[in-house]
């Protein structure tokens, strides 16, 4: 890679491949592609798993597909019997589709590019756009990047429509650039990006499977645990106090995450939601496990995580905040209530209704149930070690992951114009 010291040259990325020179060709997307007509099949008319022609979702485009759609590991849809559209255009490879519409302006106009259909029919449907180099101005591969580079989605952001939901039509795009270089030179940028990304979807697989041995390892060791009665089902209260400090001394305030745990406000979030007085929260320290009890995502009553930060911290006053008997015991509830289904069987049965109708679960009730836990303090201080050293590698494999999503982004902002 070389950085561009051509000041005389305007049409040129930051960061190109050193073999490489001149400018290249600024285009308007609405004369590089042709648009064609899509449908309006909702989920319900879907269905996978069939030999009927298969249909992209906009959803798909945000959250399940990557840039690069391959039909031989990617999947789409069908359409269900009776809902096939009397008009469509199937899909070629190097088509692309964006998604005309979000409640993020980030996300208006991600764009996929079918890179390998496998054989497959594909048409375009819901609040999809469907695009087509007729002209064979770009290679398979190519389009897909530059459409998601940090460029083209600066203007989107400029021209995207609405208040709440945002949203372009084919007729924005006489308004928007992509850059067009040599084939060559759009080869080896596709080839490159689609390596990165070959290397994040692996790295996934990666972490998914130990994310499920871990939970295997849960299963099966309160399975055999209850099998022979080494386990015992105990009251909360016994191996759990709430603690009730307060931030008199003005620990800095961090929230709450599903993936990432207990978290800074400032650093996590990138602002910080606390009141303007912080006396009042509670304040959590090292080991110390947090319930935060409003739902989220799939955790309708709540989430409770272990604090692994070294220094002392405060979190929401409606939160309730406590102490484990041993950091063993706190690593194991820890690990034990990552389960969205032990959650919910924990917490459940502790609901009480409030004013309105509300679901309330108070600190001390949250402590009035049963957990099953290894009778012997051995078995559960060796437990909580293995699950400390899975829980580091997965963060050590997690932070390879965040490095090669950051290479790629980084990539996007500087290879094209």
């Amino acid at each position: 890679m070389a950085n561009n010291n051509n000041k005389d040259k305007c049409n040129v990325p930051n960061l190109r491949f050193p073999e490489f020179s001149g400018e290249w060709e600024k285009c308007k997307v609405s004369e590089l592609l042709d648009f064609y007509s899509t449908n309006s099949l909702c989920w319900e008319q879907l269905e996978y798993d069939t030999e009927n022609i298969s249909n992209l979702h906009y959803g798909l485009i945000h959250v399940g597909l990557p840039t690069m759609v391959n039909l031989v590991q990617d999947r789409l849809p069908n359409i269900k019997d009776g809902n096939k559209p009397k008009n469509y255009e199937l899909c070629k490879e190097g088509d692309v589709a964006f998604a005309d519409a979000s409640e993020d302006t980030n996300e208006v106009a991600k764009a996929i590019e079918f890179y390998n259909l496998n054989g497959r029919d594909v048409i375009c449907g819901l609040h999809t756009i469907h695009g087509r180099d007729n002209k064979d101005r770009t290679v398979v591969g190519f389009k897909g990047y530059a459409f998601s580079s940090t460029a083209f989605h600066n203007q989107i952001r400029r021209i995207a429509q609405g208040t709440k939901i945002y949203s372009i039509s084919t007729k924005n795009f006489s308004e928007c650039y992509i850059g067009i270089p040599s084939k060559v030179e759009q080869a080896k940028i596709a080839s490159l990006l689609h390596l990165i990304d070959e290397r994040i979807v692996t790295q996934n697989k990666i972490i998914y499977k130990l994310k499920s041995l871990i939970r295997g390892i849960m299963v099966e060791l309160q399975k055999r645990g209850l099998s022979n009665g080494t386990w015992k089902k105990v009251l909360l209260s016994n191996v759990l106090t709430e603690r009730n400090e307060l931030n008199k001394s003005l620990y800095p305030v961090y929230s709450v995450s599903v993936i990432q745990g207990i978290v800074n406000q400032m650093e996590y979030l990138g602002r910080s939601f606390a009141a303007s007085d912080t006396s009042k929260y509670h304040v959590v320290h090292y080991g110390d496990l947090i319930y935060t009890k409003s739902p989220t995502g799939s955790f309708p009553y709540g989430i409770i995580k272990q604090s692994y930060n070294q220094n002392e911290v405060a979190v929401s006053p409606l939160y309730g905040v406590y102490e484990p008997k041993t950091f063993s015991t706190g690593v194991f509830l820890h690990e034990y209530f990552k389960s969205e289904l032990n959650t919910l069987n924990y917490l459940h049965p502790l609901v009480q209704k409030g004013a309105k109708n509300t679901i309330n679960i108070a600190n001390q009730r949250f402590l009035e149930s049963y957990v099953a836990i290894p009778s012997n303090a051995n078995e559960l201080l060796a437990i909580s070690k293995l699950l400390c050293s899975l829980n580091t590698k997965l963060e050590f494999l997690q932070n390879i992951l965040k490095q090669s999503q950051g290479q790629k982004q980084y990539l996007l902002r500087q290879m094209f114009i």
